[in-house]
């Protein structure tokens, strides 16, 4: 099964915040997690992908670039996009799809919004999707902290299916790249 690394949002100000937003929940161990999935994935050959949102930064300059200290291989496609969904009017879907791509590894930001978008519409797009549950993040909403939400997401989007393809949650130290769809079919 073809397989990609798709890396939603993690860019520069939405990591770090700005004046108006506060950097996001445990932004190092984001870093360091992304980069360690791109290695993982640059060893396998894995393509990878990333999204960026034009509202970022007002879509200019430093603050709406992939963040500095993550390793964008020169390989790597990017698609920029203007909603919420990373697959809405971006030609990601189109790429994937002429790609054969079966199963999508997601990491990037925010939780709640673009990554929770993602997980689903690529399981009702016909991909499996691995979640990885210790490589999204967010900040704190008027309701809950961000650990409760990225808990909240981890526990919700495990095992979350549609028809026949679904999403799990695994976390960035493990073999995300064999995927272990099957054993739950």
């Amino acid at each position: 099964m073809k397989q990609t690394l798709l890396i939603i949002d993690a860019q520069q100000e939405l990591i770090d915040g700005n004046q108006k937003e506060s950097a996001v929940f445990k932004k190092e161990r984001l870093i360091k997690n992304i980069n360690l999935v791109i290695d993982k994935a640059i060893q396998l050959e894995v393509p990878i992908v990333f999204v960026r949102d034009l509202d970022v930064a007002e879509g200019k300059g430093k603050g709406f670039q992939v963040h500095e200290q993550i390793k964008v291989p020169i390989e790597a496609k990017i698609f920029d996009k203007s909603t919420t969904n990373a697959f809405h009017g971006t030609g990601l879907l189109k790429h994937l799809k002429s790609q054969e791509i079966g199963h999508v590894v997601i990491m990037g930001c925010s939780t709640q919004h673009c990554i929770d978008s993602a997980v689903r519409t690529a399981t009702i797009s016909g991909m499996d999707v691995t979640l990885v549950g210790d490589g999204h993040s967010t900040v704190d909403s008027s309701i809950l902290s961000a650990e409760q939400i990225i808990g909240h997401h981890n526990q919700t989007l495990h095992g979350h299916y549609n028809v026949e393809h679904f999403s799990i949650v695994r976390n960035a130290e493990e073999d995300l790249f064999n995927p272990t769809h099957d054993s739950y079919r």
